[in-house]
């Protein structure tokens, strides 16, 4: 078998754009996108989100106040029903994208062995 391997990403990009988990997360992007109550409140807690994970990658250190505003700002969302329910589509979508990467490197793994767990 000699496929390109790009092809074949691109075909699983077509795939995955197909799927009912990514329709009904782009489902409710939308509609949290369409009331701007709820896409202020989901604009401020991907912010806070993102700032975190900026700091942590640089190595910076994460102070408890921020740590406090972000669970703070988490429970905020978490009550809004249409951010709730994006963010739980938005976690099925990241275990359908798990489970493709485990396939994927499938063969990695046979080659090199399975990474020790720690």
């Amino acid at each position: 078998m000699s496929s390109n391997l790009y092809d074949v990403a691109y075909n699983m990009e077509r795939a995955v754009r197909g799927s009912k988990e990514y329709a009904e997360l782009k489902s409710l992007y939308d509609h949290v996108n369409a009331d701007p109550s709820a896409r202020g409140m989901f604009e401020n807690f991907r912010q806070i989100q993102m700032r975190l994970q900026q700091k942590q990658m640089m190595g910076q250190e994460i102070m408890p106040e921020e740590v406090e505003q972000a669970q703070k700002t988490v429970a905020l969302v978490q009550q809004h029903p249409i951010i709730s329910k994006l963010m739980q589509a938005e976690q099925r979508m990241s275990m359908v994208i798990a489970e493709l990467n485990t396939i994927i490197m499938k063969p990695l793994e046979e080659l090199y062995g399975a990474p020790e767990q720690q």
